[in-house]
């Protein structure tokens, strides 16, 4: 399985096409953040959906109204799912990947991670493949959120 943030500039769309090039029988979870669910929506409704509204959510990368026609054509075909994470998901998931694994991720490239530690990603036993992208956040901004209080206590000693 390969989990993967989904925004509007093709990250899901060109990883999915290379995962299922290589191993066809693969599963493919895209992730968004619930306030900014436009990809799932659209695959509910099998077109592309606009939300009413700009998302609000603290990862702005992915927080499109609508899926782009580009990445829609590729992702309504390739993906094989779509789950959300909250914004607290997030937080937590970027706080396990600074403290686990030595990795900054901006907002937006830690929601693959959120999901599989938040437990959204249904799964049997075997691998799963995580996209990380980006680590385009400040320290002031990445400190601030990794810091809340909610996330002091560490998905890995729960």
């Amino acid at each position: 399985m390969l989990v993967v943030p989904v925004g509007g500039s093709g990250l899901a769309a060109g990883s999915s096409t290379i995962a299922k090039h290589l191993q066809p029988g693969i599963t493919v979870i895209g992730v968004e953040p619930e306030d900014g669910a436009d990809t799932l929506l659209s695959m509910r409704c099998g077109q592309r959906i606009a939300l009413p509204e700009a998302p609000s959510t603290i990862a702005d990368g992915l927080g499109h109204a609508s899926p782009s026609p580009l990445t829609w054509a590729v992702n309504s075909r390739l993906l094989d799912g779509i789950v959300t994470v909250t914004d607290q998901d997030i937080t937590t998931a970027m706080a396990f990947a600074f403290r686990h694994l030595k990795v900054v991720a901006e907002p937006s490239g830690a929601c693959a991670l959120a999901a599989v530690l938040a437990g959204r990603v249904p799964h049997e036993s075997g691998t799963i493949g995580v996209v990380i992208s980006g680590g385009g956040v400040d320290w002031p901004t990445f400190h601030r959120l990794i810091s809340q209080p909610a996330h002091r206590k560490d998905p890995a000693h729960a």
